[in-house]
Formats: C-alpha cells, structure tokens, sequence
C-alpha cells in the first residue's frame, strides 16, 4: 500500500507540474500582458509600461520567470495579481472555497440523480423506461454547458422569477436580513448553477452505472438470489447494485476534471464569484500570477480526487490488491 501511494504521488506531482508548466508558458506566449491591458489608455506612454513591466519582473526571459515563480511557489508565495491589487493566495482564499461549495453540491447532485435513473432503467433494460430515461439522458448529454444554463437563466430567472439572475448574495438586502433570511438567500443564488451544472453530468454518470448494472445482472449469484425466492427488483437493487457500483468509485474520482471545466462556463453565466469566473477574468486581463496559481490549485485538487477514488476501490473491493 504505501508503495502504492508513494508511486501515485510521484505521479500526481508530475501531472501537476507538466500543467502549470505549460499553462505558464501559453499564457506568456499569448499576445499582449497584463500591463498593456490595465494601462491601455493612450495618455499613458511606453516608457511608463516598461517601468511597470520591469517593476514586476516582465522585462525578463520567459525561463528565468519560470524559474522564480517556481522559487515563489516552494516558498509559500503565489505571486501577486497585477489586476486585483492584492496577493494572489488571499485572492484564491475567497475565490476556491465558493467553487467548491457549488462544485461539491453538484457532484453528489449528479451522482444521486445518475445512480438512481442508471438503477430504473437496468430493472427493466430494453423496456419502455428504460427507452424513455434513455432518451432524456441523450438529450442532456447533447446539451452544451453554457447553453443549458443561459436557458435555465432564461426560463427561471428572468421569465418566471423563482431564483434570482446571479451572484452569490443579493447585494442589496443581504446585510439587513436575519441568520435565516441570509441562509435562505444563498440557498436562492445556490439552485440554478447547482442543478445546472449536476444536469449536465447525471446523463453520462447514469449510462455509466446502467452498463455496470448490466454487466453483473447475468451472474450466477443473481440467478441464485432469484430462485431462493427474492423479486427481481429486489435481487437487483440488493445485490447487483452494490457490486455494480465500484466502477462508479472510480468514475467519482475522475469526474472532477469535468466538473472544473464545467464550472468555469456555470460561474461565467451565473456570475458566481469562483475559481471559474476568477480565472476568466483574469485569462482576459492577462495576469499571470493569478491564472498559473489557479491552475496550479485545481490540477493539485483533482488529483487528489482521482488519488482518493483509487484508494476508496481498493478499501471497497477486497479483490483489489495494490502492491
């Protein structure tokens, strides 16, 4: 086990410093920098930019960059946001936090809905149902991320009002509400991007569970359940189920890239003030230190997740041997 995990890691780490390695070198390498963008007016001159670009080390080879930036980075400093005006960790400290709310609420979401609908339509496969759920699941599948949430934006928000259009709090009447009325008010801004983004991702996770299901359904032990006298719901749902769902272990753990992705579109629609609509924002104003920290953060997150899955299905399924 601990060969295991130290093997893992040594990988992790090489995942993560490939991607930050070359997320800081695209975004060096795209036109423009962050001081030709916050200094665009036309009163201010050259020589004022290339002061700021030597103030904040620009002026220098993209490889010693990188080379102090990692040097910052072993010493607990990510740098500062050009932009923002302020470090980038207590930038990341505000942002990640809100990200991981709404992408954690949405992975259980996704999962509930795709295990229970993939658990319907294996009872029955090939029948009515299961023809129908599976259309559905099609159709969600098909959808683009941001074009389901601007038409739940559309539909929800502005037309029938239930939610409210974006943000994390009302900005206006949050402050003079009550402990309940301020829970209640980020339960409102929380529904939409929550079921958005877990729609999204329940189509693919249900056909996942729905082929593990059927995959195990022709065992031996199901048809011994089934002539001991349990119903074949209940053979299914008490046997099959819980060995069909190591795949779906596993799926967990690699489903949080997708929901990194994801949440970048989500945040941006519903303007939600997370590591997604941070690291727009900050793409398009070029600052360097804030996109390859944040980066730099989510890669080290979902590869822990897909870490920690491996491990959940060694610990679930003692048939699993790691060396």
């Amino acid at each position: 086990m601990r060969r295991y995990i130290a093997a893992r890691l040594l990988q992790a780490l090489g995942v993560v410093v490939f991607v930050t390695t070359l997320t800081f070198v695209v975004v060096h390498l795209a036109p423009g920098d962050p001081v030709a963008t916050m200094l665009a007016s036309p009163n201010v001159t050259e020589a004022v930019r290339n002061e700021w670009r030597a103030a904040y080390g620009l002026d220098k080879p993209i490889a010693e960059q990188y080379v102090l930036w990692v040097s910052n980075v072993l010493h607990g400093r990510l740098g500062f946001s050009i932009t923002l005006r302020r470090p980038v960790a207590e930038v990341l400290a505000v942002a990640l936090p809100r990200t991981l709310l709404l992408t954690g609420l949405a992975l259980l979401l996704s999962f509930a809905i795709g295990i229970g609908v993939g658990l319907l339509q294996a009872e029955r496969p090939r029948g009515a149902r299961d023809r129908w759920l599976g259309r559905v699941l099609l159709v969600l599948y098909s959808v683009p991320d941001f074009w389901l949430a601007l038409l739940a934006l559309l539909l929800f928000a502005y037309r029938l009002r239930w939610f409210p259009v974006g943000g994390i709090t009302d900005d206006v009447t949050y402050n003079y509400l009550s402990r309940g009325g301020q829970l209640v008010d980020r339960v409102k801004h929380l529904v939409l991007p929550v079921i958005t983004l877990a729609l999204l991702s329940s189509a693919g996770i249900a056909r996942f569970q729905r082929a593990a299901l059927l995959a195990v359904l022709p065992s031996d032990w199901m048809r011994t359940a089934v002539a001991k006298g349990l119903s074949w719901r209940t053979a299914v749902r008490r046997h099959a189920f819980r060995n069909a769902l190591l795949p779906t272990i596993t799926l967990f753990g690699l489903s949080l890239p997708v929901f990194a992705s994801g949440a970048i579109f989500i945040e941006k629609v519903f303007v939600w003030p997370g590591m997604g609509l941070l690291t727009v924002n900050a793409i398009a104003a070029r600052d360097y230190q804030l996109v390859t920290a944040g980066v730099l953060v989510m890669s080290v997150i979902v590869v822990a997740g897909a870490l920690l899955a491996d491990l959940a299905v060694a610990y679930a399924d003692p048939r699993v041997r790691l060396g």
